[in-house]
């Protein structure tokens, strides 16, 4: 921007820098709601929560977890069946804490084992004799 010389060029000049003005405040009240709307306590909760989602070490941490109480659990109910013993329920509780550390510590074996019962279940009879009837 040149030197101002005549009252027509300080018009021009004022207006321009009234809409810039105008234009920077607008951005500047966008931004500010996006940094409002960003810090509100639900959505840092979320946004976190988000956050811990699209890992994969949490992921696995709670899938480990998740699969080792299962199976602990089912263990604890297939060795106590239905009988009340103190001793028998103390042993369910011991048998389903230990089944429990194991598997959450040693996930890897369990998903391998599960893949291949799956694929025992998912193969049925009658599908192998309809692949072999099409050969």
């Amino acid at each position: 921007m040149g030197t101002i010389t005549t009252q027509h060029e300080l018009r021009a000049a004022i207006l321009r820098l009234e809409i810039q003005q105008s234009e920077d405040g607008k951005a500047l009240k966008e931004q500010f709601y996006l940094v409002y709307d960003s810090v509100k306590p639900a959505n840092i909760i979320l946004n976190t929560l988000k956050d811990l989602g699209d890992s994969d070490l949490v992921k696995d941490g709670i899938l480990n977890t998740s699969v080792g109480f299962g199976t602990g659990y089912l263990s604890k109910m297939l060795f106590q069946g239905v009988v009340k013993s103190p001793i028998k329920k103390l042993l369910g509780s011991a048998l389903m804490y230990s089944i429990t550390n194991l598997v959450s510590k040693n996930p890897d074996v369990i998903k391998l084992m599960a893949g291949k019962i799956f694929k025992l279940f998912r193969n049925h009879p009658a599908d192998e004799v309809q692949e072999s009837e099409d050969y």
